[in-house]
């Protein structure tokens, strides 16, 4: 997940982060009061293919029999047509408090792929994070919390390929009680988590929950 302050340093409360809350209006929040030091999940461990993921979304599309999974490659873009998402994607690991990484905050169209989990296409549960804002306003996931089931986000691989997602839920976890085996665990299938801060907002805290997209994949190209 992304770290609660996103820029590293206190700031303003940015209007932009007022509207990104109303966008989430809705979706099931869970609002207790974060803290990175009660203990983020360790994403490794819980995207292991032995590692089964428990209460999903309801209702996950049905892949094609003949659908091809994956070998591991690294990730060079990610799509969502239907929240205008065209962006780079660079790898990340871990900050310091154990989260997953985000991209520099001063790009604000760029994503950043879990390089120690699962490439896009393999089976397991691959991550995409990214900021939903900046100091100057909207940043690449803005949009993510009005994404619906059945869009579909293309994730261009750096083989050539391209893994194609269908999403089926779209839900905000407390940072503080984030479902690592329900977020990171595998499905069976290949599946992509695309990630992004959300829940409430405060000054000196910034967000307290991540919006979390579950998507599965349904074609490679």
């Amino acid at each position: 997940m992304l770290s609660e302050d996103e820029t590293g340093k206190p700031r303003r409360r940015s209007p932009w982060g007022v509207i990104a809350l109303v966008m989430l209006t809705g979706l099931a929040m869970v609002r207790n009061g974060a803290d990175a030091d009660d203990g983020p999940p360790q994403p490794a461990a819980a995207a292991r293919v032995d590692v089964r993921a428990d209460q999903l979304p309801a209702n996950p599309p049905v892949p094609p029999a003949d659908l091809e999974v994956l070998d591991h490659s690294s990730v060079q873009r990610i799509r969502i047509a239907d929240i205008n998402v065209d962006a780079p994607v660079m790898t990340v690991g871990l900050d310091a408090q154990g989260w997953i990484d985000a991209p520099p905050p001063q790009d604000p169209n760029l994503a950043g792929w879990y390089l120690n989990g699962i490439s896009p296409g393999q089976r397991g549960s691959s991550v995409i994070v990214g900021h939903v804002d900046n100091a100057q306003g909207p940043a690449v996931f803005f949009g993510l919390g009005s994404i619906r089931k059945g869009n579909r986000i293309e994730v261009e691989r750096y083989d050539g390929r391209t893994a194609v997602f269908e999403v089926y839920g779209v839900e905000v976890f407390a940072k503080n009680a984030f479902p690592g085996s329900r977020v990171y665990g595998d499905t069976g299938h290949p599946e992509l988590r695309v990630i992004t801060c959300g829940g409430g907002y405060s000054k000196g805290r910034g967000y307290d929950g991540n919006v979390v997209v579950f998507a599965r994949m349904v074609q490679a190209r």
